[in-house]
Formats: C-alpha cells, sequence, structure tokens
C-alpha cells in the first residue's frame, strides 16, 4: 500500500440483517439485546463489521451462526446506509440484507456479544439503536413490493400448507384484507404452487388441501397483480 493511500481516512464497513419471521398470527423481527456500547443494553438489529477477507455474504452467515445460531436460511441484499453520523463510533457503512426464516424450524442461540435475542412482533418493536428503525421500514417497504411479483415469503411458512394459511400471510405481509376468492383465483392462475394430494388433519370442520411451491416456476411468470391498501 502506497503512503499517498494509506493516509486517506478509510469508512468502516458493516452489515446488518433484518430477519424476518412468521408464526401463523404476525410477521415478526429478530432483535439482539447488546451487551457493549454503544446502545448497550438496548435492541438493535444484528450485525458485524466487515472483516478484510470477507464477502458480504460471509459476513452475513458469520453473523447468523455466531450471534443467532441460524443456519441456511433466504438472505437478499436490501440497500446501503451512509448517513455520517449513523454509528456513535466513527464513519460506519452498513450494508444491510434482509432473512425469511420460519421461526417453528429453529432455535435461536444468543452469540457471547449479546444479553438476549427475541422476535418482536413488527407492530410492536422496541425503540431501535442506531438507524435500525430506518432498516427495518426499508426492509418492511422491500418484503411487500416483492411479494407480488417474486416467490419470495414461502421460506416463512412450513413445507406444505393451505391456501387459507397462504392467505393470511400475504395479509400479515401487506398490513392489508385481500378478498379471499380473489386471492385464491390469482395464486392459482400463477401456478406459483402445486396440490400435493393430501389434506391438512386436525380442522376442526373441514380438512384443506395442502400446497408445496412451485420450484420450477421462473419468477418472471408471477404477478398478482394485487394493489394492497392499509388495513382499516
Amino acid at each position: 500500500m502506497t503512503a499517498a493511500f494509506s493516509s486517506y481516512q478509510n469508512p468502516s464497513l458493516a452489515v446488518d440483517l433484518v430477519v424476518f419471521g412468521y408464526d401463523k398470527e404476525a410477521l415478526s423481527v429478530l432483535l439482539l439485546n447488546r451487551k457493549e456500547a454503544p446502545f448497550k443494553n438496548q435492541w438493535t438489529l444484528p450485525g458485524a463489521f466487515l472483516q478484510l477477507e470477507e464477502r458480504f455474504l460471509e459476513t452475513c452467515q458469520r453473523i447468523l451462526e455466531t450471534k443467532l445460531g441460524l443456519t441456511n436460511i433466504y438472505l437478499e441484499q436490501l440497500y446501503s446506509f451512509d448517513e455520517p453520523d449513523r454509528d456513535p463510533r466513527g464513519r460506519v457503512i452498513s450494508v444491510a440484507y434482509f432473512a425469511l426464516v420460519n421461526p417453528e424450524n429453529y432455535q435461536l442461540t444468543a452469540g457471547k456479544m449479546a444479553n438476549d435475542v427475541k422476535w418482536f412482533p413488527l407492530a410492536d418493536l422496541p425503540s431501535l439503536g442506531f438507524d435500525h428503525a430506518a432498516i427495518v421500514r426499508k426492509s418492511v417497504e422491500r418484503l411487500r413490493a416483492k411479494i407480488l411479483y417474486h416467490p419470495v415469503g414461502f421460506e416463512l411458512l412450513d413445507q406444505d400448507f393451505t391456501l387459507p394459511e397462504l392467505h393470511h400471510l400475504f395479509e400479515a405481509v401487506l398490513d392489508t384484507k385481500l378478498d379471499r376468492r380473489n386471492f385464491r383465483r390469482k395464486i392459482l392462475d400463477s401456478h406459483i404452487i402445486l396440490p400435493t394430494g393430501q389434506k391438512k388433519t386436525g380442522a376442526q370442520n373441514r380438512h384443506p388441501d395442502l400446497y408445496i411451491f412451485n420450484k420450477a416456476i421462473h419468477p418472471n411468470q408471477f404477478n398478482l397483480s394485487i394493489t394492497p391498501n392499509s388495513k382499516a
């Protein structure tokens, strides 16, 4: 490294994760309670500084494994956050990712840098450190837009599911009421799901059909053309 180059003050790079979960009722976000300053004993998104030998996705995997006890989950790069004062420790640029998981399939483990990790309903988040509230807002906007034209969201459900369960998931993500018959027609016409030939047992009055995600469908074939309106 030349002296001229090394004389520049370089910002640090960090990765922050918005991990979404769904518990059959509401969309939730996984938060970490910090052990150390800044924002000691406060809730934040899980994150870490990018190490010199790492790519962004490798940093994501390190965060998931060492801070949350999670592996093999859906990840997508969201946005970069570069406000000069976003981190009290100095100039830090964050590259944010969002993840989708079914909480029933994972056992959370708080790493040594955290007091606790916990799911919080999206509608009832605590005050967050850093600029993490803005990162959550941006990730919610992305998820709500993308679920209408790209096959994401199925990572939040069991491997097989009913149409009412899928309908409820879309309402929870979009925060809107969707006409049941219109939703059913558009989902079936999209061929994004396939019938398993099985029915869900344990239902009180009837046994609805079970479906699975059609992994062979190309994303360009999927467009629900739904215009969500906020719930009353």
